[in-house]
């Protein structure tokens, strides 16, 4: 009865994103998760952007330069990425022996979905003098058509390793590119693509939350807009804004990001307030729906079944892993 509820279960994974088999009723997720770490050597990264309760669960938590670190130097026979697709692509393109999983197939992301290959790959051809950084959130396809890949955390260094009179194509986020422009005096050519999350934050609630918390430091990504960065007294990658909020003195901060970061700012800070940003609609706080597609139970029926699977050509692996190998190896003795 078992091998045909594995067998349906494997049917609709691939129309669902996930395997949907019921808990047993007795059994205790998060310790039977503890335990099939350890039977089948496996480890379990996760975004910042994880619900709290995967957070807890996770041997790492960083965002996407510590967890592309993390990914290539980890001994773990299987790798569980609590995060979105292109995470988990990245995981295997570093480690393409392992076993790579994701508790949800359909965990994607708006940002890298607003870079299709075939339509960049026109783009780029168009500009044959020009060499290409792509930020880590995209798919491997467009990984593989850069010169490049950076993070929120290293982008400046990235960019600032290539010639000043070295043309360049900065791509997804052109929200990003357009900060490091300013911040490097650079003037790449920025692709057309943008982050939902970060898109919805809403300047006059914004504008209006620091006139109620005068004292606050507002503290943001990148990935915002313009506008909503003027608005900022601190703006840095998810590891860089809560190193941040545990040095700095401040008692109070807004987060102009996605609200999971706030569960490690509390943790690493009891005494301190942390106020998430609101978006321009009727919630209190922006979360990313792609990283909330993940659950305990997702993450413990993908360890038991080890499904689903990321699974790459090794032509495309070989590809998209220059491109990061060359971010890595610029990023050396870096902090995420």
């Amino acid at each position: 009865m078992q091998d045909i509820n594995i067998e349906i279960g494997l049917k609709n994974l691939n129309k669902i994103g996930y395997l949907d088999f019921p808990i047993p009723d007795k059994l205790n997720v998060f310790e039977a998760i503890q335990n099939l770490k350890k039977e089948k050597n496996a480890i379990i990264l996760a975004h910042y952007y994880q619900s709290n309760e995967i957070q807890d669960l996770a041997d790492y938590i960083g965002d996407s330069l510590g967890l592309a670190q993390e990914a290539e130097k980890t001994t773990a026979d299987i790798i569980l990425f609590a995060g979105v697709h292109f995470m988990a692509e990245t995981a295997k393109i570093l480690n393409p022996t392992k076993k790579v999983l994701i508790p949800d197939l359909h965990a994607g992301c708006s940002l890298s979905d607003s870079c299709p290959a075939e339509v960049f790959k026109i783009f780029k051809d168009s500009y044959p003098d020009h060499k290409v950084i792509s930020y880590i959130n995209c798919s491997s396809d467009i990984k593989a058509l850069s010169d490049v890949i950076c993070t929120s955390s290293n982008a400046k260094a990235i960019v600032e390793s290539f010639p000043e009179d070295q043309p360049l194509i900065f791509a997804p986020d052109k929200n990003l590119g357009a900060y490091i422009n300013k911040v490097t005096g650079r003037n790449m050519l920025l692709w057309n693509g943008s982050c939902m999350v970060h898109e919805i934050f809403s300047y006059d609630k914004l504008l209006d939350l620091k006139k109620k918390h005068p004292n606050a430091k507002v503290i943001g990504h990148p990935e915002c807009e313009e506008e909503i960065l003027t608005l900022v007294d601190f703006i840095g990658s998810t590891t860089q804004l809560l190193n941040y909020s545990i040095n700095n003195q401040a008692n109070e901060f807004i987060v102009v990001t996605e609200s999971g970061i706030l569960h490690q700012m509390m943790i690493s800070s009891p005494q301190k307030k942390f106020i998430p940003a609101p978006p321009n609609n009727s919630c209190a706080c922006n979360d990313c729906p792609h990283m909330k597609r993940n659950t305990p139970n997702k993450i413990y029926n993908a360890l038991m079944y080890e499904q689903p699977e990321i699974i790459m050509s090794k032509e495309m692996i070989q590809k998209a892993y220059l491109p990061i190998r060359k971010m890595l190896d610029i990023s050396a003795g870096m902090k995420s």
